[in-house]
């Protein structure tokens, strides 16, 4: 179950906002259904990149034995 203030990974890439799978988001709101979810994702230095409405199918919980990885953002993006 995805709950507030969980950190979820995405499950497809979001080309538009220069977001991969894999990356790292915050659930900020559930919606009552469980079926939807408002995901920011912010940069290292804690810049907002977006916050997307975003559907069960397109993330998922991270998992215990999962390793964090980090990338750069397009500089067009960020």
């Amino acid at each position: 179950m995805i709950r507030e203030l969980d950190s979820v990974a995405l499950a497809c890439d979001i080309a538009e906002h220069g977001l991969k799978q894999g990356d790292i988001g915050a659930v900020v709101h559930c919606y009552g259904d469980g079926l939807a979810f408002e995901v920011e994702f912010v940069t290292a230095a804690g810049k907002t990149i977006t916050v997307l409405t975003l559907s069960r199918d397109e993330i998922r919980p991270l998992g215990g034995r999962e390793i964090l990885h980090a990338r750069e953002l397009e500089q067009t993006l960020a």
